[in-house]
């Protein structure tokens, strides 16, 4: 054990970092269910978002990302794989036509040379080597080869035993694949690509896995994972993952190869089976993730190595098949309005995804009517709004709900507090949203009224009568059914340059 202890420790410290990490987002895999190509740009641009991958080389999306210095990971889709593996010149055609014909103005950096083709495409794995050789030959051929790396991004399945990391490997099936790949990894000075999904390995954990360890939640000490032959305490799956990843490659005597994932994220919505995949939880993951990663933490076998990291998605797939998650893994809606506002304050400003800077405060979904009439009595009440225009007969009475009317009471607490931070709360039954709530003739403060002119939240003096708590039983005499606001919001895209 104690050889064993130290061949790890010794480990540690051989894996070398060229620079920060960064944070980058993935494109969907239809692009046709996204706005314009000039469009996701400027949202990229908006979002200071450096680092894009996208799941093909559309041509549209390639001119669009010219002249902007964002750094572009390119793909050979898996279907034209086979193509590519067993023909050197159809790779260098390939690489003519996709990369050729739009560097240097388009900043392309990497291509990701099919997609998990070891667990979704079996069949090609005997190529998967030679297409990624065939293409970098091609780059060679160019003087590309320094500028642009090749590699392929693999599932996180294909490391069996994944804790504890010290004892992962890569499926001993794939040895013929994996031993050369790395070979060749290594030679290029290119990078191990690994999709990294906590999410899936909790909800497959049967409760094993906490909730908290999933999401980068802080753990009491007592309650992080510990790789008995290390000692190495690990406080998210994230990172535990990505050491398997390293200690994977170890085992088969790989120890310099640096890892990319190239896609990680959690699902904001999802069906019943699926219970955990809440804007909440997605709106922790990822912020805790950016941060982590943008902090050059590293991991516990790695510590201040940096493991750059893609998002996925930039934007939600609505029209994609299968369950509710797969399309609703998104920071945006296809409209460009985010699916929420990440918690992202000291992380500087990438995917700080208030662009409007119209932000409201709302009822929270699924939260108890007796805390949320509570809640509102309170800020009618000692919270000083002014909730007359809930009074029957004015402009937001209907529809007469308590959801609707403590909407309203809490986003005008919220701006007349100028959206100071913790001041929508309400003891867990509000949240924060860009979705203007204003419906019918009730514009909230803080809206874009029809007129286009921002009804001001700190403007709302309280009346006379609104300074006694208990006084919200004339704004609510509904049935707590809930009622859709009406979106009114519009992002413009150009608002926020660079």
């Amino acid at each position: 054990m104690a050889m064993l202890l130290l061949f790890f420790l010794l480990a540690v410290s051989v894996v070398s970092a060229d620079e920060d990490a960064f944070i980058g987002v993935n494109l969907g895999t239809d692009l046709s269910n996204m706005p314009s190509p000039t469009q996701v740009v400027a949202l990229l641009k908006a979002q200071n978002i450096r680092h894009v991958r996208l799941y093909d080389a559309d041509q549209a999306m390639l001119l669009a990302l010219a002249n902007t210095g964002i750094q572009v990971t390119v793909a050979v889709p898996n279907d034209q794989l086979l193509g590519i593996g067993q023909s050197n010149a159809t790779a260098a055609n390939w690489v003519t036509r996709n990369v050729l014909a739009h560097v240097p103005a388009t900043n392309i950096t990497a291509i990701a040379v099919g997609s998990e083709v070891l667990t979704t495409l079996p069949n090609a794995a005997p190529v998967l080597v030679s297409a990624l050789k065939f293409i970098h030959s091609a780059l060679v051929a160019s003087n590309l080869d320094r500028q642009i790396k090749v590699s392929t991004p693999h599932s996180s399945s294909v490391i069996l035993d994944s804790f504890p990391p010290s004892q992962a490997f890569f499926n001993r099936s794939w040895d013929p694949v994996m031993v050369p790949l790395l070979k060749f990894l290594q030679s290029t000075g290119s990078y191990l690509m690994i999709n990294v999904y906590p999410y899936y390995d909790y909800m497959q954990s049967n409760g094993v896995i906490p909730l908290d360890y999933a999401l980068f939640r802080p753990l009491p000490p007592n309650k992080e994972a510990v790789d008995a032959n290390t000692l190495l305490h690990y406080t998210n799956v994230f990172d535990a993952l990505v050491d398997a990843t390293y200690f994977a490659m170890s085992y088969l005597n790989f120890t310099n190869v640096p890892i990319v994932v190239t896609e990680s994220g959690w699902p904001s919505k999802g069906d019943s089976a699926e219970p955990d995949a809440t804007v909440e939880n997605a709106n922790t993951y990822n912020s805790n993730l950016i941060r982590h990663v943008l902090n050059n933490t590293g991991t516990p076998k790695h510590p201040g190595i940096a493991v750059s990291t893609y998002i996925y998605e930039l934007y939600n797939e609505d029209l994609r098949p299968g369950s509710v998650s797969e399309k609703n893994w998104g920071l945006f809606n296809a409209n460009g309005m985010p699916v929420y506002i990440l918690h992202l304050t000291g992380a500087g400003t990438v995917l700080a995804n208030d662009t409007t800077n119209q932000t409201f405060c709302v009822a929270k979904d699924g939260a108890d009517p007796k805390m949320l009439q509570a809640a509102l009595d309170w800020a009618c009440g000692p919270g000083k709004v002014d909730c007359s225009p809930l009074l029957q007969g004015q402009p937001c009475y209907e529809p007469n709900n308590v959801v609707t009317h403590a909407t309203y009471a809490f986003n005008a607490y919220f701006q007349q507090m100028a959206k100071s931070s913790g001041t929508c709360d309400f003891k867990g039954v509000a949240t924060i949203t860009t979705t203007d709530p204003s419906h019918g003739t009730c514009i909230v403060p803080g809206s874009v009224g029809k007129n286009g002119t921002i009804v001001n939240g700190t403007s709302l003096a309280p009346s006379s009568n609104s300074t006694s708590s208990g006084c919200l039983s004339q704004y609510f005499h509904g049935d707590g059914s809930f009622t859709s606001s009406v979106i009114v919001g519009i992002l413009v895209l150009s608002a926020v340059l660079l």
